[in-house]
């Protein structure tokens, strides 16, 4: 009898190890598969069609978002940076290499990079960021009506050219302005559009120069000379990437200089009316985590304008295109002090 007890004792314990080791094996299954799920490294591609401070200045805004988000290079992100430089055929090579990467959102950095990541997928997220006109480019339907996979920020705030232009008629008395634009860019030719308008609302006058590349800048420049009495560059990227060859034209025949954004201003522009396009990829940076935790779908999220909007006068500009600075522009507007 005790025989027997000992032996159905020892069936017990075996059958408790047993039992016990399977627990374990579970335990160390969903173990693993949560760490799997939580050691995922998110691919995310940036598409920036050309190289120049406020494009550059959108990408670093985006990328420090996602950072601040949880997204971090190099641990659980992998940030796929490629320029299209300038070139258009580069933007759809460049959107067909994410989608064939398999990556998990793309930021779209400026127009054209938007309409090609757009034209390559229409599953993968798409976030874009500098673009004027996202309705007239086809991005959206309507800047409350995102598409399916894509929405984003425009850099299009309705006040801003409106203030620059009244700023160039009633402030520095300019009567005819010349435009320098690449009529390639849709959002350029919306801008150049809106400048003319506001214009003729003043009883001024616009002389378009257009280019196609960024060697025909400064000659675009050149020809605006004894015909205008300011230029006006609008968020151009083929224009703003040359953008020193129009500031010397500028210069040496005291013509004054307005740009569409303040990073250009800052490089010897006499003044501009908008924001920071750190802030602006920062803006946009925030919506791509909302989709990348899962909180949100593109769809669900409408376009946004940027947060904040100034006019800002560079007084050195100002002076080497004889402008004569005045202190009550202090009541419209903030002076730029050479910071960066």
């Amino acid at each position: 009898m005790l025989k027997k007890v000992k032996l159905l004792a020892a069936a017990s314990l075996a059958s408790i190890a047993l039992l016990s080791g399977c627990g374990s094996d579970q335990t160390n299954t969903e173990s693993k598969g949560s760490n799997k799920e939580a050691e995922k490294t998110y691919k995310i591609g940036i598409t920036q069609f050309a190289e120049h401070p406020s494009l550059d200045a959108a990408t670093e805004g985006f990328k420090k978002a996602l950072e601040d988000e949880g997204f971090k290079d190099g641990e659980n992100a992998e940030f796929l940076m490629q320029n299209a430089q300038a070139d258009m055929n580069n933007t759809l090579t460049i959107a067909n290499n994410f989608v064939g990467d398999k990556v998990d959102l793309i930021f779209a950095n400026a127009t054209p990079s938007a309409v090609s990541a757009l034209n390559a997928t229409k599953e993968i997220p798409i976030l874009f960021t500098s673009v004027t006109d996202p309705v007239g480019a086809g991005l959206v339907k309507a800047l409350d009506q995102p598409g399916d996979n894509i929405t984003g920020t425009t850099d299009n705030h309705p006040d801003g050219t409106a203030k620059t232009v009244q700023f160039m008629i009633e402030e520095v008395g300019a009567k005819n302005i010349g435009v320098i634009f690449n009529s390639g860019e849709q959002n350029s030719e919306v801008q150049a559009k809106a400048v003319r308008e506001l214009a003729e609302g003043f009883g001024a006058k616009v002389v378009e120069a257009t280019v196609s590349t960024s060697a025909e800048v400064k000659q675009a420049a050149e020809s605006l000379v004894g015909r205008v009495d300011a230029i006006y560059v609008p968020t151009d990227n083929t224009v703003v990437s040359a953008l020193e060859s129009v500031i010397s034209v500028a210069n040496s025949k005291k013509i004054p200089l307005f740009v569409g954004e303040l990073d250009s201003m800052k490089r010897g522009a006499v003044a501009a009316s908008g924001f920071n396009y750190f802030d602006l990829g920062y803006q946009t940076g925030k919506m791509a985590a909302e989709i990348l935790k899962g909180n949100k779908k593109a769809s669900e999220l409408p376009v946004e304008l940027p947060s904040s909007l100034k006019l800002v006068i560079n007084k050195k500009a100002a002076e080497e295109q004889g402008v004569e600075v005045k202190q009550e522009w202090e009541k419209i507007g903030e002076f730029y002090d050479g910071e960066k």
